[in-house]
Parts: C-alpha cells; sequence; structure tokens
C-alpha cells in the first residue's frame, strides 16, 4: 500500500509510518524534523500481530518509521490531520493518503478487521515505543546539556563525602550498561533487569540531596543584608549552581533510562498492563519536572530580590549593585537553559530566557547609568556645596570686617564729640 503514511500520536509525540520516500517527503512538507525509530524496533512494533505489518509496512528495506517531538504549535498542527483518539489506550492514529508521495486526503485507521486500532494491545505497543523514543530524545538533549556547560557530574558526586552521592556514579555505570544491552538484543531479560532495579531508590536520594544544596544556598542570599556580602555570595554560587543543576540533570536522564528498560520489561512480562504502566511513568516523570521546577523558580525568585536590592542601592553603590546584578543574571539565564533542557513546560523557557536576558541587559545597563549619574550627582552636590560655603564665608568675612570698621569709626566719632564739647 504505497502513497500511505501512517500516523500515531500520544499527545506528545507523532510517529509516522510509511515509506521510505514518503515519510521523508510528507515530513519535509509539513516543515518537520523526526527521529528515526530504527529498523530493529520497526519490526518489534510489528511482532503483535494484527498491527502495522499486516498493512503493508513491513520491517523491510522500503519501510521507515519516524518520530517528531509535538511544541504547542506542532500538536495544533497535528489536529489538521483528523486524527481519532482510541477510548481503550488515548492514542489518536490515522492515515493519510495520496497519489505519488502527494498527499491528499483522510483515511480513517479503523477500516478492516486487521488494523491495530481494535487491538488494545498492539497501540499500547505502538504507545511504548513513542514513549521511548521520547524519552532517548531527551536523553541525547542532556547529554549535549552536560558538554555544553562542560559539566563533569562523576567529579562532583565523587567530591562528595555523602556515600549515596559517590553510590549514584556506579548506579550510572550499571543503568548504561544495561541500556547497550538492550540495544544489542532488543530487550530486557531478567538478568539484566535485577542489576538495575535498586538504581532508582539512589537516583531519588542523589536528586532529593541536590535539591537541597540549591534551596540552603537561596536561603543563604536571602538572610545577606549588606550589598557587598551578597555580591561576594552571588559570585560564589553560580559555579555551584551550575554543578547541582548539572547533577539534577544526570538524575533525569538516569531515570528516563530505567523508565525505557522498564517498558521493555512491561511488555515482555505483563503486556496486558502495559499501557497503563506507560500512562503512570508519564504521570511520575512530570511530577519530577514539576519538583524541579518549583525548586529552581525559588532560587530564580532570590535571585531576582538580589538583583531588585541591589538596583535600589545603586546610588550608594555604584560599583558593587551592578556586579550583584549581573551575577545574579548569569545564574538566572543558566537555570532556565537547564530547564528548557528538563523539557518544563513546553520550551516556554526558551523565550523567558530570551526575554530575561535582554532585559538583564537593560537593568544592568540602567544600573550602570543611573550609578555614574549618581557619582557625578554627588559631585556637583558637592562642588555646589563648597561653593555655597566659599561665598557664605567671603559674606561673613566681608560682614565681621564691615561691622568692625563701623565700631572703630563709632568710637572715634563719640572722642571727638566729647572734645569739642569741652
Amino acid at each position: 500500500m504505497q502513497d500511505e503514511i501512517r500516523l500515531v500520536s500520544d499527545g506528545e509525540g507523532l510517529a509516522v509510518f510509511g515509506d521510505v520516500g514518503d515519510v521523508e517527503r510528507f515530513l519535509v512538507s509539513e516543515g518537520l524534523v523526526g527521529r528515526e525509530v530504527g529498523s530493529g524496533r520497526l519490526k518489534a512494533v510489528m511482532g503483535v500481530g494484527v498491527a502495522l505489518a499486516q498493512e503493508g509496512v513491513e520491517g523491510g528495506a522500503g519501510a521507515s518509521g519516524r518520530w517528531v517531538k509535538l511544541t504547542a504549535e506542532s500538536a495544533e498542527q497535528v489536529k489538521k490531520y483528523g486524527l481519532r483518539e482510541s477510548a481503550a489506550t488515548g492514542v489518536s492514529t490515522g492515515v493519510l493518503k495520496g497519489d505519488r508521495g502527494q498527499i491528499k486526503g483522510f483515511v480513517e485507521f479503523a477500516r478492516g478487521s486487521r488494523s491495530f486500532v481494535g487491538n488494545p494491545v498492539a497501540l499500547a505497543n505502538v504507545a511504548k515505543l513513542l514513549a521511548q523514543v521520547a524519552m532517548e530524545q531527551a536523553m541525547d538533549e542532556i547529554t549535549e546539556y552536560l558538554d555544553a556547560i562542560d559539566a563533569k557530574v562523576d567529579d562532583v558526586l565523587r567530591a562528595q563525602k555523602d556515600a549515596v552521592l559517590s553510590r549514584m556514579v556506579g548506579t550510572g555505570f550499571v543503568i548504561e550498561e544495561a541500556m547497550t544491552v538492550r540495544r544489542q538484543r532488543g530487550g530486557v531479560d531478567e538478568v539484566t533487569w535485577s542489576k538495575v532495579q535498586g538504581g532508582p531508590a539512589v537516583i531519588a536520594e542523589v536528586q532529593a540531596y541536590a535539591l537541597r544544596q540549591l534551596d540552603a544556598l537561596a536561603e543563604k542570599m536571602e538572610r545577606q543584608a549588606k550589598i557587598g556580602e551578597l555580591a561576594g555570595t552571588i559570585r560564589e554560587a553560580e559555579p555551584v549552581v551550575r554543578e547541582w543543576l548539572a547533577v539534577l540533570a544526570r538524575c533525569f536522564q538516569l531515570q528516563d533510562a530505567v523508565a525505557v528498560l522498564e517498558l521493555d520489561r512491561v511488555r515482555d512480562v505483563s503486556p496486558e498492563e502495559l499501557n497503563g504502566h506507560r500512562l503512570g511513568l508519564r504521570e511520575a516523570r512530570q511530577d519530577r519536572q514539576e519538583l524541579i521546577l518549583r525548586c529552581t523558580d525559588r532560587l530564580v525568585t532570590r535571585m531576582n530580590v538580589a538583583a531588585g536590592a541591589a538596583n535600589a542601592k545603586v546610588l550608594l553603590h555604584p560599583a558593587k549593585s551592578p556586579a550583584v546584578v549581573e551575577a545574579s543574571n548569569q545564574v538566572v539565564v543558566g537555570v532556565h537553559e537547564f530547564q528548557e533542557r528538563l523539557g518544563s513546560r513546553s520550551g516556554r523557557r526558551s523565550t523567558e530566557t530570551r526575554r530575561w536576558m535582554e532585559a538583564a541587559v537593560q537593568a544592568r545597563d540602567r544600573a550602570l547609568e543611573t550609578g555614574a549619574k549618581g557619582v557625578a550627582a554627588a559631585m556637583t552636590v558637592g562642588n555646589e556645596t563648597l561653593d555655597r560655603a566659599g561665598t557664605v564665608r567671603d559674606k561673613l568675612a566681608s560682614g565681621i570686617a564691615e561691622r568692625a570698621r563701623r565700631m572703630r569709626g563709632g568710637k572715634g566719632g563719640g572722642e571727638g564729640e566729647s572734645e569739642g564739647e569741652g
């Protein structure tokens, strides 16, 4: 069945199945960028029986599967495809049919008894694939983030005396090894799963520890009343915040890896529970995102308060106040970049970061300008005061001299009058 594009969406991602050329033409025409699913995983999806393979999309040389991350804009765009949601799984599916690669219209996926729309187990398997590819994409983005900030997470963890933190390094090695085995054999056997089962507890402890460190740092800044002390604290905080954000990113990355392994394991052991388990993992992931987002937002709020306090005292501290604003801006921008990489709030952080950077530059410039004007004004006031003091001094001296002269003149006149009378 050539010139047909099969679409499957779980609300967060869109899978596009079909002939390689058709899939590419569709993505280009819609301005979408997709991640390759891989022929091996495509075959695994087809292995559930009445699935895409029976619809003609077998894992052969001409078959292709691509996954597209849905943004707020592309999610709206997907609505025009007319996908139909399954009540059993919450997954939306559909077919776009065309002629010679030109997509012309919509054909409902549920036609024919061979379609996997009527098979909740098959649909759950496809939804599992979407969830796994989405998490793998997020893991790759976190790797890019850690490389970009040059964060050596293992070094940070090893430098801590807490035993749980040091165990996190080993836990990461075990999980990465399990992911490698999974890629080679296409699943997660009992031996592999037994090695990673204890990992989530260790990761959760490290995540909680990192969040406490950021909260403690924010509280420390809140206690600083003097601008000089605040400037020093924020300068010292910037590299520390970056390190603990890197640790949180690594925790999130490993938690996603465990979830990928877990979905494969559930599929093999309890396929009828796969969809419910997938939804549970997604909700737990969102809860972790919100927890980290709230903590880092508190840090941003404290930084904003510090910058505001520094701006308010720029006339008294024309050098230190702009330094506080600049240092707090660097921390805030770093936090927003971290939140964006974590996928929090569908990329809203990206816009906020750009706006914040623009506002930060303006605030810094205003602080410097106000400080310069303040110094100039102080100098002008000082000079005017000196001038007025000099004028008063001259007037005072002149007045004293005049009174002295009059007093002398008065005394002379008195004596003359006495002599005349005598």
